[in-house]
């Protein structure tokens, strides 16, 4: 019996490096050089992408903290406190950008720039206010919070890069093991009903699919063959509709409208972790949950019931 491969191995396979966690080869990038200027744009660009994932309305300029901030301590009403005190966090994490912006330019005029410099230290209490905030903040579908991202500036601002990049490489091995648990219930769910044989050749395509998208960067150059991938693989799940088995009941009609609609919220989940390359175990296991409930309901479309077809 193999022996398990440490975590953190790293081998070149096909021609391209890779480390191991959690049973994945996860492709790897050079790390930039740790200076204040690659901080910058990698704090930047984590920004950018934490406000593409998270609900509507928190990217609120850091010129506005004050404002924001009034606004949250002054409100009383819980559901509107949540909500204010995200929009606060998104008003912290611009700040903190702009800061490390304007320290950046100050630096590329030959002043050199200290850890303990005072401006330095004021964006890392933003970043790790932001932090604790992000707390009351939700994912896009309003699902569940997403607190892996909202740490992800605050770990590039404290960390050096290797590590930082070395921490990804574990969320997105443990994002790929995800995607697959959601692409095995998907198959053992509805994989040997009635009319939905053909789906788990397109479930297997997609995960697959999904899965090299979750370590591909958005600057790789293989970027372009496998978004379209992705998408086209995604759109495969999400237009599957199962042949309705001859003579069916309204009853097994019904259970493959369900059957139908439950595996579109099985894609969707699969395209946002995908998209955030983090987990969202609260939605994974309701996820699972409903899958395993439907199963257990399911009784037009067993597979004791196929020997008609």
């Amino acid at each position: 019996m193999d022996a398990p491969i440490p975590p953190g191995t790293r081998q070149v396979i096909d021609g391209q490096p890779r480390v191991h966690y959690y049973g994945y080869w996860v492709k790897t990038y050079p790390v930039p050089a740790d200076t204040l200027e690659a901080k910058k744009d990698l704090i930047a660009a984590l920004t950018r992408r934490l406000f593409n994932h998270t609900e509507h309305g928190l990217n609120v300029p850091g010129r506005r903290l004050d404002e924001a901030r009034r606004a949250y301590d002054t409100e009383t009403d819980p559901e509107r406190r949540r909500v204010k005190g995200a929009m606060l966090a998104g008003a912290l994490f611009n700040r903190a950008t702009g800061i490390f912006t304007q320290l950046v330019e100050i630096q590329r005029l030959g002043v050199e720039i200290q850890p303990d410099n005072p401006l330095m230290r004021t964006c890392g209490a933003h970043l790790k206010e932001a932090l604790e905030l992000g707390k009351l903040v939700l994912h896009r579908s309003g699902e569940e919070g997403i607190d892996e991202l909202w740490g992800e500036p605050f770990k590039a601002f404290l960390l050096p890069l290797e590590d930082f990049y070395e921490s990804r490489y574990v969320k997105i091995a443990q994002t790929m093991r995800d995607i697959d648990r959601i692409a095995s219930t998907l198959i053992a769910t509805f994989g040997d009903l009635a009319g939905f044989e053909a789906l788990e050749q397109h479930v297997i395509a997609f995960a697959q699919a999904a899965k090299v998208k979750t370590e591909t960067l958005r600057t790789d150059p293989d970027i372009f063959d496998v978004w379209a991938t992705f998408v086209v693989c995604g759109e495969h799940v999400g237009n599957f509709r199962p042949r309705p088995p001859a003579g069916a009941t309204q009853a097994a009609r019904q259970e493959q409208t369900d059957a139908v609609q439950l595996i579109g919220q099985g894609r969707d989940l699969i395209t946002y972790i995908t998209r955030a390359r983090v987990t969202m175990p609260k939605s994974t296991r309701e996820f699972i949950e409903r899958c395993e409930r439907f199963r257990r309901g399911c009784a037009e479309l067993a597979p004791a019931a196929r020997g008609a077809n």
